[in-house]
């Protein structure tokens, strides 16, 4: 097939790039000309097919590309009459036919006719025949007898063009076929496992996919499609084993863009492999197989499709299969833009770990939908109130960076910016404030002072134990003898002997420590209820006033509870016994107020009980009254020490 183009002008050396895809826009193929005219290759004309040519011319003023041609190959391609190569008698009534075609096209099925008439004859006979190996043994001949031949021949169905996408592994795996698409009545499907003999067989598919539902073996499916013409011959597809391992040939494998082309270019580590299958998917794609292209290739090791063809903006895998005959191997896979842009939004930011001069700026990867193409670089930008900005650009692996040399005290606002092959998107800026103080600095205080107080106290401890009175002193300083106040020297002599611990602990003051008998009657103590609040006041008030009188020159009275007050009458409230005035030199006994017949009636009291009227010791504890506020047994009166004839009274 021949394309001729007519240039509006020629100026300078032009180039032309001529694209052509066949197989229904399913294969391109490509040439560089200089002349305005190209002749594609037989191998990628074969009909039935529609093809599309385009033609861009290109030199140093510019470039500019032709409108998109559709050629129906039905409709303008026409094979060469084949060469008969030799008739050779192979019995009297059989001849061996060897032909081939004129052109050079691929090994397909052949639709032929041959018709035959003897030479003498003018009535022609045909047959009709399927021709694989371009050879065919012409039978019921007539013996003795010369014969003229004549064969013509045209393409039938072309074998589709097989291809898989294996699901999950398991005892439910599928294989989905996608033959290529053409102008067909339907389909053929037939599989069976390699290590069985049951053939199952699919007839009359009319969808270019066909889902099946196989076991964990391996499987060879074969796909045929006819239309009114015949049938093609079959494309066959091994379906590997669920866990068996396949040949890998692919060692790398690059993209890139050549306006207006993606190229995918790969290398193989096996000579041997010669084929293979390019595979892209939209990584965003919710159905795998709906979205799912692919395209064979074979003697070459790249693959190129217009960028028109794939959407911009939109991450693709692609994958390439090595096919070894019948076996797919493992596929390489990488990731492509056909165009890309700038990010829709910048990633998301925050600051942490501030300290007195340092900060860590962290970021999250901006979601796959949003990005517009591959990452290349994060650059993080920081300004301080009133400075200049500052910026730092890392890879895109890097998702975090820490900014030193800060000042203290100081806000600061920061943000970062990623960009694509296309430009940059800004995220939201961050403010944030330096530390006035580090951790460290606090601790390293704390530290000091706890230091210094630790050393104070060890060196207090150490001089408290060179000079102990020093350190006892400073511990339990002495506490002042109220004996030695100002105050017993008004009271004289007398208090300071009284109020001596030393002159009550004496043992042979027998005085002090025995109770004398007296006529107490013997339920006094237990109904005797003594308001010591009341009688400290009245006390304190009465010496007061005593000592008063006493250095006015005044008499000298004492005021004392008699312990022979009698008992209340029930339902009268407690009245404070009269007190009992006692004049100066009157030595007489407290007791003597008692009369005789209470003394008398005390003693039979004793007697009667079994007890000896004996007086009691005081260090015999006695259990306390439960009617008194403060169970006491003595009760010692000071008096000023200058009355004369005064003696201590016990009750």
């Amino acid at each position: 097939m021949n394309c001729t183009w007519s240039p509006e002008e020629e100026i300078g050396d032009t180039n032309y790039t001529v694209r052509m895809t066949y197989s229904f826009g399913k294969m391109s193929y490509t040439k560089q000309v200089t002349k305005a005219w190209c002749s594609f290759p037989t191998s990628y004309i074969i009909p039935p097919d529609i093809c599309t040519v385009e033609v861009e011319a290109q030199n140093g003023d510019g470039s500019t590309k032709s409108d998109i041609t559709s050629w129906n190959l039905d409709h303008i391609v026409k094979t060469e009459p084949p060469i008969i190569l030799s008739v050779n008698p192979i019995s009297r009534q059989m001849f061996q036919i060897r032909w081939k075609p004129h052109e050079r096209i691929p090994v397909y099925a052949l639709r032929c006719i041959l018709r035959f008439r003897a030479v003498n004859s003018t009535h022609w006979k045909e047959v009709s025949f399927e021709d694989h190996n371009k050879v065919y043994n012409l039978t019921g001949l007539q013996i003795f007898t010369e014969y003229v031949i004549a064969l013509r021949f045209r393409t039938i169905p072309h074998i589709p063009d097989l291809w898989r996408v294996v699901g999950p592994a398991g005892m439910d795996g599928k294989a989905k076929g996608a033959p290529v698409l053409e102008r067909t009545l339907g389909y053929n499907i037939q599989y069976f496992a390699e290590n069985s003999t049951n053939l199952t067989e699919i007839n009359n598919v009319t969808n270019q996919r066909y889902e099946l539902l196989l076991t964990g073996q391996t499987y060879r499916v074969s796909v045929t499609s006819f239309n009114f013409l015949g049938k093609s011959q079959e494309a066959v597809l091994r379906i590997p084993a669920a866990h068996e391992e396949t040949i890998q040939c692919i060692r790398d494998m690059q993209a890139r863009l050549a306006e207006p082309l993606l190229v995918v270019e790969w290398e193989s580590s096996i000579p041997e492999v010669d084929s293979w299958v390019v595979e892209w998917l939209p990584e965003t794609a919710e159905s795998e197989f709906s979205a799912l292209s692919w395209e064979s290739v074979s003697h070459v090791t790249n693959w190129t499709i217009e960028q028109d063809k794939l959407q911009p903006f939109l991450c693709y895998n692609i994958s390439v299969y090595p096919v070894l005959g019948q076996e797919v191997g493992q596929p390489y896979t990488i990731q492509a833009y056909a165009k890309e842009g700038a990010p829709l939004e910048g990633p998301r930011t925050r600051v942490e770990n501030i300290g007195l001069k340092t900060a860590t700026v962290v970021w999250e990867e901006i979601p796959k939908s949003e990005r517009m193409g591959f990452i290349n670089n994060y650059t993080i930008f920081c300004q301080a109130e009133g400075e200049k900005e500052f910026s730092k650009t890392v890879n895109s692996q890097v998702l975090q960076y820490n900014l030193e040399s800060l000042t203290r005290r100081t806000s600061y606002t920061v943000w970062v910016v990623a960009s694509t092959g296309a430009g940059g998107t800004n995220g939201k800026t961050i403010n944030f404030r330096t530390s006035s103080i580090s951790v460290f600095e606090i601790i390293l205080l704390t530290s000091l002072v706890g230091g210094g107080l630790l050393f104070l106290s060890i060196f207090t401890v150490t001089s408290g134990l060179k000079k102990p009175n020093r350190l006892t002193h400073l511990c339990c300083p002495d506490v002042p003898n109220p004996a030695e106040s100002s105050l017993a020297a008004w009271i004289g002599d007398d208090f300071k002997r009284k109020s001596s611990p030393k002159e009550s602990d004496n043992p042979g003051n027998t005085e002090d420590r025995i109770l004398k008998p007296c006529s107490v009657p013997p339920d006094l103590i237990d109904k005797l209820v003594v308001n010591f609040g009341n009688f400290l006041e009245v006390l304190s008030t009465e010496e007061a006033r005593k000592g008063q009188e006493s250095i006015l020159g005044g008499e000298a009275n004492e005021y004392v509870t008699s312990p022979s007050r009698p008992d209340c009458p029930p339902g009268e409230s407690f009245k404070e016994p009269p007190a009992t005035r006692v004049i100066p030199g009157d030595t007489h006994d407290q007791c003597s107020g008692m009369t005789e017949e209470t003394y008398t009636e005390f003693n039979e009291q004793l007697l009667s009980s079994g007890q000896s009227p004996e007086p009691e010791p005081l260090s015999e504890e006695r259990p306390p009254n439960p009617y008194l506020k403060n169970s006491v047994t003595t009760r010692e009166f000071l008096v000023h020490g200058n009355i004369p004839g005064h003696t201590k009274r016990e009750i």
